[in-house]
């Protein structure tokens, strides 16, 4: 009988995030798959889990992915788990997930941390709907090239960037985008947590001033002006006319109704004359 696969997510800074099915399953399971065995057996250490480790990393994924699945197959199980967050996202791991759904072995989900997520929830941006890119090119022609090929993506753009390429990244977005809104956290759920809001400029501004940037980073990007205004010009409207029967100013309504559709403020404005009864 098959062994089952767990896809663990784990803490992204803070270790009191990790959650208790998450540690029920790290200590029952045969062995613990992981980028850094030094990594995890801090978080392994704190709870008193004394699972086996195996590493299984980028540089190792290819050669690892075929002994994990030898060992799924003998009937044991496997917990897999990034440095920090939820593996498979922007992190190894989707070889062995691949040959194990194809080996007809169960793969399970111990849902937890996501950098992107926990980003684009604190970000103020529009979160009906978001793109996730991961890690950026790095080479300045091969990162314009990607950023123009989805400069008109209208949903709310999600990236990650190291610390030390992070101005760059702006500079590059700010060329190809325009000044559009974004937000950016750096050091989530640890002790020195930051989020920076507004355009591109001022963040960049923010940044350039200071000596040294630490922490991974998560970028959110407002998206391209999106069209629902002119397809559904009746949504825009609903939204307004809750926000008046809830006491929205008019003022209030139009920032937050244009924020969270991306329909242009000018003409929501007008819409909201309309609505409110106004010339």
């Amino acid at each position: 009988m098959s062994g089952r696969l767990y896809i663990v997510s784990t803490p992204i800074g803070n270790l009191e995030d990790i959650t208790l099915r998450a540690l029920k399953v790290l200590k029952e399971a045969d062995v613990i798959a992981c980028e850094d065995t030094r990594t995890t057996r801090k978080l392994l250490t704190r709870y008193a889990v004394e699972t086996p480790l195996v590493s299984y990393h980028e540089h190792n994924e290819i050669e690892k992915a075929k002994e994990l699945l030898s060992i799924l197959r003998e009937g044991r199980s496997i917990a897999l788990v990034s440095d920090a967050g939820t593996p498979c996202i922007s992190d190894p791991g989707y070889r062995i997930v691949k040959l194990a759904s194809e080996h007809g072995i169960e793969v399970l989900s111990i849902p937890g941390p996501s950098a992107s997520v926990s980003a684009l929830s604190v970000s103020g941006l529009p979160t009906s709907s978001f793109a996730f890119f991961g890690f950026l090119p790095r080479t300045k022609k091969h990162l314009t090239d990607y950023l123009s090929r989805i400069k008109n993506y209208p949903e709310t753009l999600v990236f990650y960037e190291s610390p030390n390429r992070v101005t760059k990244t702006l500079r590059a977005i700010s060329e190809v985008f325009g000044d559009r809104n974004i937000s950016l956290s750096r050091e989530m759920t640890k002790l020195y947590e930051e989020t920076l809001r507004g355009k591109v400029s001022d963040v960049l501004e923010a940044l350039v001033k200071r000596n040294e940037i630490k922490g991974e980073v998560t970028i959110v990007v407002e998206g391209a002006s999106s069209e629902i205004g002119e397809t559904d010009p009746e949504t825009i409207d609903r939204m307004l006319v809750q926000h008046k029967k809830i006491g929205s100013s008019l003022k209030d309504a139009v920032k937050m109704v244009s924020g969270e559709s991306g329909y242009s403020k000018s003409k929501t404005y007008k819409r909201a004359l309309q609505i409110w009864g106004r010339e």
